[in-house]
């Protein structure tokens, strides 16, 4: 078996096509130079929006409601960054509101508090976002931003809708009665 040299040309081919494959597998692996991260993207990864509004700082907050003008509970989380006590003062549609007592250097999660923030009317059905304006007493700083409103649909969400308030169209069980068997003979 013998060994041939390569000619100009042939070494000219051979430098082509290293080069063709060197530039296809570039443009294969350097997919992520030109595309942007998505973990560098801020998202909310939660079924609540956020806000800030002076030394607050609300998480994950929605509305737990039954039905468009049905009562609606309001959960989330409100942290206070200062050195006071602040209240909080959620409006929402038709002018209900709520108040939130929150401790200094503290959080409150409005799902485990017994004093509920419960809104008189949500304004919004299931499903929708509604524009709710949050009021911080300290400084009188305010903000608006929209809320998701959900209801009992997602069991996890159910023990938040407010005491007496059923989901619209839900249906009541109802016992019936079994069928016996008669003997005839």
């Amino acid at each position: 078996m013998g060994f041939t040299a390569m000619n100009r040309g042939q070494r000219g081919k051979l430098a082509m096509a290293t080069a063709v494959l060197g530039l296809g597998l570039l443009s294969v692996t350097g997919c992520g130079y030109i595309n942007p991260q998505s973990t560098s993207a801020h998202y909310v990864a939660s079924d609540g929006t956020q806000a800030s509004v002076g030394p607050l700082q609300l998480r994950n907050m929605m509305i737990i409601s039954a039905g468009e003008d049905k009562p609606g509970r309001v959960i989330g989380a409100v942290y206070n960054s200062s050195s006071e006590d602040v209240k909080l003062t959620i409006v929402g549609a038709g002018g209900s509101q709520t108040q939130v007592p929150v401790k200094p250097n503290s959080y409150t999660l409005l799902n485990d508090s017994t004093d509920e923030a419960i809104l008189s009317s949500t304004g919004g059905a299931p499903g929708s976002l509604v524009e709710v304006s949050v009021t911080e007493d300290g400084t009188n700083q305010n903000a608006k931003f929209k809320v998701p409103v959900l209801d009992g649909t997602i069991t996890d969400y159910k023990q938040y809708l407010p005491a007496g308030s059923e989901p619209t169209g839900s249906a009541t069980p109802t016992s019936t009665p079994s069928p016996t068997s008669s003997a005839s003979h």
